[in-house]
């Protein structure tokens, strides 16, 4: 790979400092299954109920409503960690799967409406709006919790967006632009 593109997207790339960081008991989750929940599902958990405190919509509150939980994910790198981690377990194996990541949201929440995890590439937290809009409209849901991550966790997945020349080589964005 041409170092200079990866030192750029290294550069410019937006760094967590602790992805490990996650309080489970505050979300009714065990610390032993924690260990194996991938940090996008954490982060979600997190975000959405930070979200919620932001509408001045208490998440108790939502309990029994057929409030939809739309989310766009298309990376899956602790996955594979997690499968060969020391004392993996099952929850290993669903504490990784993006399927679930939705599902924790609705579970938490008590959420009755549609919950969905999507991949289309970079546009899956775009498409996860889109279809929150559309559920919204058809009235499948009354309220809808849409948006979306993507963690890299390892060098292996930017490497090969680089082979395959996917970075700018400038490091910025450019969605919907020719310059892409």
């Amino acid at each position: 790979p041409d170092a200079s593109v990866l030192d750029c997207a290294a550069a410019r790339a937006g760094y967590l400092r602790d992805v490990a960081g996650f309080d489970p008991t505050f979300f009714g989750i065990a610390p032993r299954e924690a260990v194996f929940m991938d940090p996008q599902h954490r982060l979600l958990l997190e975000v959405t109920w930070e979200a919620l405190e932001s509408a001045l919509l208490p998440p108790d509150t939502l309990s029994g409503t057929s409030t939809g939980v739309f989310v766009g994910m298309c990376n899956y790198d602790y996955a594979q960690f997690a499968a060969n981690a020391e004392g993996a377990d099952g929850y290993a194996g669903i504490g990784g799967a993006p399927s679930i990541a939705a599902g924790r949201i609705a579970y938490l929440l008590g959420l009755t409406g549609p919950a969905m995890v999507l991949d289309t590439a970079c546009s899956s937290s775009l498409v996860a709006v889109h279809l929150a809009v559309r559920a919204l409209r058809a009235g499948e849901c009354t309220i809808a919790l849409a948006g979306g991550v993507n963690l890299t966790l390892g060098t292996g997945t930017t490497t090969a967006l680089e082979g395959l020349q996917m970075l700018s080589p400038d490091g910025h964005c450019k969605a919907f632009d020719a310059s892409a």
